[in-house]
């Protein structure tokens, strides 16, 4: 299983995925989040668009999970991730997000963040277990920026549920200076807007990690559209 941009024709795919993902929610009595629409074909075309989609793909280059980026106050704020249920229980999801932390560190971005459902098992406590911490009224780390997609989810009907706001820290680039120092260092941008070669690394894999081209767009404040029913 590889990481890779998604491509124009899988967007529907992405729909599926969404579809399919969702469905968990209905037995915990959500239903209204399983039945929630995907994101349009049009938003999902800018996120490509904007290098901001990747698919993880099985043997046969056939998404099974997809994971959409926003830049918010100089962190990268995993607008959505999902996972075919057929994939489940593989690393798909955690492997879509360290590659993002890769591609965030590359642009000096600091930091992970999302938003999630508190009392889901396989949202906020299964984003607990990948390292990420909740981030509570009186958090520096609360930014007007994840206030705004708060208040956005909420208009979209999102809060009925407990739902909290959670951030992992992106560790800086490591590199070796001279025989025995290592020294801590944001690398520059490279050639091209907004282009950053980054690897992607699926536990597990027997291969060696596929090196992509990913971009991470300039910060903004808030979502451009609310935001489908997350199966994050």
């Amino acid at each position: 299983m590889r990481i890779r941009a998604a491509e124009a024709a899988e967007l529907t795919v992405l729909q599926d995925i969404e579809r399919a993902a969702g469905e968990a929610f209905r037995p915990l009595g959500m239903a209204a989040i399983a039945d929630d629409d995907p994101l349009p074909l049009d938003v999902l075309a800018g996120y490509r668009d904007e290098g901001r989609a990747w698919v993880a793909v099985d043997g046969a280059d056939r998404p099974v999970g997809y994971l959409l980026t926003d830049t918010v106050d100089g962190a990268a704020h995993i607008e959505q991730v999902s996972v075919h249920p057929d994939a489940a229980r593989r690393g798909v999801g955690r492997a879509l997000i360290d590659h993002l932390a890769g591609a965030a560190r590359e642009q000096g971005l600091t930091a992970l963040t999302l938003t999630t459902f508190t009392e889901v098992p396989w949202n906020a406590p299964y984003y607990a277990r990948l390292g990420f911490r909740r981030v509570g009224e009186g958090d520096p780390a609360l930014t007007d920026g994840l206030r705004a997609i708060s208040q956005a989810e909420a208009a979209h009907g999102l809060a009925v549920w407990p739902r909290v706001c959670m951030r992992r820290e992106i560790a800086a680039q490591r590199t070796e200076t001279a025989p025995g120092t290592v020294a801590t260092a944001t690398t520059g941008k490279p050639a091209g807007p907004g282009a950053a070669t980054v690897s992607a690394v699926v536990p597990g894999a027997a291969t060696p990690p596929a090196t992509v081209t990913a971009r991470v767009t300039p910060p903004r404040t808030a979502p451009a559209v609310p935001p489908s029913a997350p199966s994050r």
